[in-house]
Order: C-alpha cells, then sequence, then structure tokens
C-alpha cells in the first residue's frame, strides 16, 4: 500500500473519484432558490425503481450560450453555492473541470485510477503501518487524513445536484465524445461508475499488510483484487468509505440512477482476525 497511490479527490463526483473520487458529483452542484416536489423514478425493465428525485423531476437551470471550452469560470461562480465547506473553493482550481470530470467518470467506470483528471488535491501527513500481534496493519491515522475530503463531498446538496447535472448534460456528453465515444452515453457510464464505487467493500476488521522493497500489499487477496480506483476509496478507510457511499447513492438517485441498478452495502470482515 504505496503512500504514492493515495486517493486525489471523486467524484464523484466524480467521483472520484472521487477522485474520488471521490467526489465524482463535485462539479454538479448548486442550491436552487426553490426546489420542486421530489416525484418517482420512471418504472424500468426490471425490479421497481425506489422513488426518488430523478433529473424529470427538476428543470434546467437557465444557462445561455454554454461552451465546453469556456465552462471553467461559470462552474467556479456557480460552486460558491455547492456547499459552506471551506476547503470547495480549492477543488475548483484546476482546468477544463467538465473535461477532467468526464474522463474520471469514464476511468471508474472501468474500474481504472482517476489520478490524472483530479490532481487539486493529496492528503496531508503519510502513510503509517502499525505492528500489532506480529503483523503489520494499517495504521488508523492513515484513514484520518482523508476525513477533509469526506466532508467536502457529504456537504454537496444531492438535489441541487441532479438539478445542474440535468443543465450540463450537454456539455459532459461533447466531452465524453471527445473522448472517443461518439456514439457513446455518459449517463450509462456514470452509472457504472457510480457501481463501482459502491461495490468497494467496509472492512470492518484491521487490515494486514505484507512489507514489500518500498511499500505495503495488502495480505487479503480479495481486498488486493480490488480494482484500482476501488482501492482508491477503500484507502480512505471505513468510516469514510460508509459516508461516501452513503452520499453518493443519494446523489445517484437523484441524478436518475434507480436504486436496483446500485450496489448494496457490502461489510467484509477478514477470515480469522479480529
Amino acid at each position: 500500500m504505496n503512500d504514492t497511490k493515495k486517493v486525489v479527490g471523486i467524484g464523484v463526483g466524480i467521483i472520484l473519484a472521487v477522485a474520488a473520487v471521490i467526489g465524482i458529483y463535485l462539479l454538479v452542484a448548486r442550491r436552487p432558490a426553490a426546489p420542486p416536489a421530489a416525484e418517482k423514478i420512471p418504472a424500468a425493465p426490471g425490479p421497481p425503481a425506489t422513488e426518488g428525485l430523478g433529473e424529470g423531476a427538476l428543470a434546467p437551470l437557465d444557462l445561455p450560450g454554454l461552451e465546453l471550452d469556456k465552462s471553467d469560470d461559470l462552474l467556479r461562480s456557480l460552486a460558491r453555492d455547492i456547499s459552506s465547506h471551506p476547503g470547495l473553493a480549492g477543488w475548483m482550481r484546476t482546468r477544463e473541470l467538465v473535461r477532467k470530470f468526464v474522463a474520471a467518470v469514464d476511468n471508474i467506470a472501468n474500474g481504472l485510477s482517476p489520478r490524472a483528471q483530479v490532481d487539486f488535491f493529496s492528503p496531508r501527513g503519510t502513510f503509517k503501518a502499525a505492528r500489532r500481534e506480529g503483523m503489520f496493519v494499517v495504521d488508523p491515522s492513515s484513514y484520518y487524513r482523508y476525513d477533509p475530503v469526506a466532508d467536502i463531498f457529504i456537504s454537496l446538496d444531492a438535489r441541487a445536484a441532479a438539478r445542474l447535472y440535468v443543465s450540463l448534460k450537454p456539455l459532459f456528453q461533447e466531452a465524453y465524445r471527445e473522448l472517443g465515444y461518439p456514439d457513446g452515453d455518459f449517463h450509462a457510464t456514470l452509472t457504472r461508475a457510480v457501481a463501482e464505487l459502491l461495490a468497494t467493500p467496509v472492512v470492518e476488521s484491521s487490515v494486514v499488510l505484507e512489507k514489500k522493497v518500498a511499500s505495503y500489499a495488502m495480505t487479503d487477496p480479495e481486498l488486493e483484487e480490488l480494482s484500482p480506483a476501488q482501492k482508491h476509496l477503500f484507502r480512505m478507510g471505513p468510516e469514510n468509505v460508509q459516508v461516501i457511499q452513503t452520499k453518493l447513492r443519494t446523489l445517484a438517485i437523484a441524478c436518475g440512477i434507480p436504486e436496483y441498478r446500485l450496489p448494496k452495502p457490502r461489510i467484509y470482515a477478514r477470515p480469522n482476525w479480529p
């Protein structure tokens, strides 16, 4: 578990990635003056969809003359109303916000790291391992480094995020075509990216490590085989994973993704280890 592999920001929103990823919906939130009433998501083939906000319930913002190449200043302006968290402004200083968001979502949907697109933060401090019962485990202080990221992400407003997502969909789709998907549907890719992150397990037990030459690896093969995108979220620690996944689920449903298409929370305990 090398510190150079640390989570560098979602979203989610995106994401994100989440990064974060971690904040996959980082770029798609604005608090509306008078939110419309919630509606049910239209039924789709398969299990019934859960009641949610859904894009059909939200009128797009009036954003005349919207252009992909000139969208950064607009997004920074809209972000002033995204939440009251003071750390958000620093996330918005990067350039090509829409393109980076779309590329990060595409990477996460394919299980890849969004590091190249979400370069606007890294956690303070370094990764630490501790010895316990003759084994190396992740020191909990390594997880606490990501608390500010989780705090910013969960401060986002779900209904406002959905409204701006609907408003900016043409830009997301245009940026997605630029990636080499002329006939692709960005919303479908966003759905896969959200599902990828929600499938990340919440590990209640200590994470046992094996020391390498210049880093550590997880000894549990099931955890070590997580995708690079999932490992970015996983390294934030179980408490942060839970709160981010809860918020991400709410945001996804608000943006019109039926709940039945989203993985259920997964609690994982390493066999024979407390």
